[in-house]
């Protein structure tokens, strides 16, 4: 192993300047050198060889009698120095042998001055003689050692041995008797004190290049493993233990952080008078008492969740705020007008669309009402959907309570009252059906008052505004009321910041996957953002306003459909637009671990304490159910609508509750739970059928709420007996659209199973979503008229009221027929 040696450290150990050490090397190597570079072995020989040659002495007996003198405490008898001749150089087979000889060259005999970096012993005299006459050596031994082979007298000398020049190349040369030049050339401040006939660590290392060998000037090298452990026990001694401490710890987390026993730490509590096991978990506070008690300074660990870093918690300037339209939910009784009103508002008719004339899902409109744009969502209003409409009011900042003049104050009415009182949000009473001849608005503002809605008429804060959806009385007034309110209220947003806002529905679609229906209420949402909303995550791939117009961007209060998240978010739930997507990720997956987790912990063990009512709910019979639907905030209402008749004897359990159409694995999972299969709004695909037939798994499909609430609650209590079923003749798909003036949309289309008939009922499919129930009004086959079409042959069909016929579509064909028991 080579070792090498900084030519800084080289200088200051022979007491002369750096330069001076690279300008003898690079005389002699022809080398460059940097100051702080260093040298190898066979430099530093180069070095010590040009140094010792430089410094040689012209005359030994000189030297030597000049040491003498100089080291004499008290003037002595002359002493007759013994004549010596010049000594002959030994010879040698290498020319670097030349050397090897004392340097005593043809000067004459007169004591030398001592150099400039020649440093003088500073000791007393007396000790100084002490020393010299420790070690005394005859000259025949001198000529010995150094190789001189002329006759030498044998008179003993007295010997300064920190006077004599030795070439340390020559492997036999006695350094334990010969090395005190070299002290001279090394640092004064280095020598060792007092030691005895034994050489110190600094002449140890010119012994010869085995001694040197892993050494650094007559200490060990220090490695960098040894350094870095060095400094770190001078900064442990030298600086204060600082620890973290979060609300809770463990005490053997706590004697970890201290860097102590956990022996130590408990023995520390039972001194406070307290008893603690290491597995203990004590607060911040104690902690930091015990952490003190050890010298350590403590500081509060506080817990960055993935919300924190992922959100930004900011507060808006008011600088940036601008006004942003409001947003009124419309809320009531089932049948009571609220679409009807929204229709009238909104020129379109909604309602010829809905299932049985009720709103089955939550829509969310921009309308536009003079200077002023207005936000409308509409609720449903049967009791299904309480859940929906109490989302519906926390999204909002005015509630349209629409109330019938004939029918007065109805259950759902006084719900959607307690909720809008719960959202905080400000109330306008909406009496419709004012065309009636029965109408009596007086009595309902006189129901009104009873739960603490005073009327302006009667000296209270509540707008009460009678309107007609069918001719269209007082629309304007209740428009120009909404934007006098909304002006009172001061709305403001910052559209500078992300989007964020709620959730209002979600669905999914077969060919554009989970699509949700989101209301901005503060930033704007730009199509590419990443979002995250409950357990769904992922980027807007396509954004459509509520008009169906592609859009790039939403501002504040502004209702968008998108698509490109990973599932179907949760009706009601927040969304937010985030910048770090892989954050976002991670987030959605520690809530979908968290909700499974909440779901297995609903699950009650068996124990002593509840074991019998765990007998007693043995007993009691169960009906599995399968809720499938084609929008989130549907499939929640069947599902709690279902799960509430259930009686003593008889427990509705909706082991699973999803949208979009009946696949194979719902089928599966009916059979494997013995469970029946309620889908709304939805269809079966091909495979989901055949399997269900195979499996014997019974499947209802509903349109509307009420016929899927009664057939279970008179299937639970054995009543039972329906009289009318649905009988499936064939279906066809239709392979092109045709819009002829005087006939309207025609549907080229193929019978691909059973046979359509002229005179059945027909259901139009897409994507396994149930658009529309029509009737047939014409079947032709080419320009002929048809009473039926087989399976494999093509035909037009044209319906009777529905128009937005796609490629694609399929129309299952059926009729209803009266059976008896």
């Amino acid at each position: 192993m080579d070792f090498k040696y900084k030519i800084a450290d080289v200088a200051k150990e022979f007491g002369v300047p750096a330069k001076k050490v690279i300008e003898t090397v690079t005389g002699v190597t022809g080398e460059a050198y940097k100051t702080g570079g260093t040298f190898e072995e066979k430099e530093l020989n180069v070095l010590l060889e040009t140094l010792t040659r430089e410094n040689a002495e012209a005359s030994l007996d000189a030297y030597l009698a000049s040491g003498k003198e100089e080291a004499k405490p008290a003037p002595k008898p002359e002493q007759k120095k013994p004549e010596q001749k010049k000594p002959e150089p030994k010879k040698a087979d290498k020319p670097a042998a030349k050397a090897e000889q004392p340097k005593a060259a043809a000067k004459p005999e007169a004591k030398q001055e001592p150099k400039p970096e020649q440093k003088k012993d500073s000791r007393k005299p007396e000790k100084q003689a002490e020393k010299r006459n420790e070690k005394r050596v005859t000259l025949q031994e001198l000529a010995a050692d150094t190789g001189i082979k002329e006759p030498v007298k044998t008179e003993q000398v007295q010997v300064n041995r920190a006077q004599v020049s030795v070439d340390t190349r020559t492997v036999d040369v006695n350094v334990d008797k010969f090395n005190a030049r070299y002290d001279d050339l090394a640092d004064s401040r280095n020598m060792p004190s007092k030691r005895k006939n034994q050489p110190t660590g600094k002449k140890e290392k010119f012994n010869n290049r085995n001694n040197r060998r892993g050494q650094q000037f007559g200490r060990r090298r220090e490695t960098e493993a040894e350094r870095l452990q060095r400094i770190q026990l001078e900064k442990a001694r030298n600086a204060q233990l600082k620890i973290s401490i979060p609300d809770e710890i463990t005490v053997g987390e706590l004697a970890t952080r201290l860097k102590q026993s956990a022996a130590k730490v408990v023995a520390k509590f039972m001194q406070m008078g307290e008893m603690h096991a290491i597995s203990d978990v004590v607060d911040f506070d104690t902690a930091a008492l015990i952490a003190e008690e050890f010298h350590a300074k403590v500081e509060h660990e506080v817990h960055v969740s993935i919300e924190e870093r992922l959100f930004v918690q900011e507060e808006d300037n008011a600088a940036d705020l601008v006004e942003r339209p409001p947003v009124v939910v419309v809320m009531g009784h089932v049948d009571h007008g609220k679409t009807s009103i929204l229709d009238a508002i909104r020129k379109t008719n909604v309602t010829k669309g809905e299932a049985g004339g009720i709103t089955q899902a939550i829509g969310a409109y921009q309308v536009k009402s003079g200077d002023s744009v207005i936000t409308f969502l509409d609720t449903p209003g049967h009791e299904a959907f309480t859940s929906m409409r109490a989302r519906g009011a926390n999204m909002t900042d005015i509630a349209v309570l629409v109330v019938a003049a004939d029918d007065g104050i109805m259950p759902q009415t006084i719900e959607s009252i307690n909720h809008a009182k719960a959202a905080n949000v400000k109330l306008i009473v909406a009496i419709n059906k004012m065309d009636k001849p029965t109408a009596n608005p007086e009595r309902v503002k006189e129901q009104l008052t009873k739960y603490e809605i005073v009327p302006e008429d009667w000296g209270g804060d509540v707008a009460c505004i009678p309107v007609s959806a069918v001719t269209g009385m007082g629309i304007s007034d209740l428009l120009e009321r909404i934007a006098l309110e909304a002006e009172v209220m001061e709305l403001k947003a910052n559209p500078s910041r992300r989007g964020k806002g709620a959730v209002v529905e979600a669905r999914l679609d077969k060919g554009q996957g989970p699509i949700a229906t989101l209301l901005v209420q503060n930033g704007t949402l730009h199509k590419g953002d990443c979002l995250i909303a409950g357990t769904a995550v992922g980027r807007v791939r396509t954004m459509r306003n509520d008009k169906g117009q592609e859009i790039t961007e939403a501002g504040p209060s502004t209702p968008v459909e998108i698509t490109g998240l990973t599932e179907v978010p949760e009706a009601g739930e927040l969304f937010e637009a985030v910048e770090d997507e892989r954050l976002a990720r991670e987030l959605a997956d520690k809530r979908t671990t968290e909700a499974k987790e909440k779901q297995f912990a609903a699950y009650t063990k068996v124990t002593l304490d509840n074991l019998f009512d765990q007998m007693a709910a043995n007993d009691m019979k169960e009906l599995p159910i399968i809720v499938k639907a084609d929008v989130q905030g549907s499939a929640e209402a069947v599902k709690q609508s279902l799960e509430k008749i259930s009686n003593e004897e008889v427990r509705v359990r909706v082991i699973h509750a999803g949208v979009g159409a009946i696949s194979k694995s719902d089928v599966s999972l009916a059979d494997a739970s013995n469970a029946i299969i309620i889908g709304f709004n939805v269809r079966p695909d091909a495979v989901a059928k055949a399997e269900a037939e195979q499996t014997g798994v019974e499947m209802r499909m509903y349109r509307v709420i009420y016929d899927a609430i009664n057939d279970v609650s008179d299937a639970m209590k054995g009543m039972l007996a329906p009289k009318v079923r649905e009988v499936a003749l064939g279906e066809a798909q239709v392979r092109q659209v045709y819009k002829i003036s005087s006939v309207g949309t025609v549907a080229g289309c193929r019978v691909t199973d059973g046979k359509i008939t002229r005179d059945a009922q027909l259901r139009l499919v897409r994507d396994g979503i149930v658009i529309c129930e029509d009737a047939i009004a014409s079947l032709k086959r080419f320009k002929d008229d048809a009473k039926e079409v087989a399976a494999g042959y093509e035909c037009g069909i044209t319906l009777v009221k529905f128009q937005d016929i796609k490629e694609g579509d399929v129309f299952e064909c059926f009729k209803m027929e009266e059976y008896r028991d």
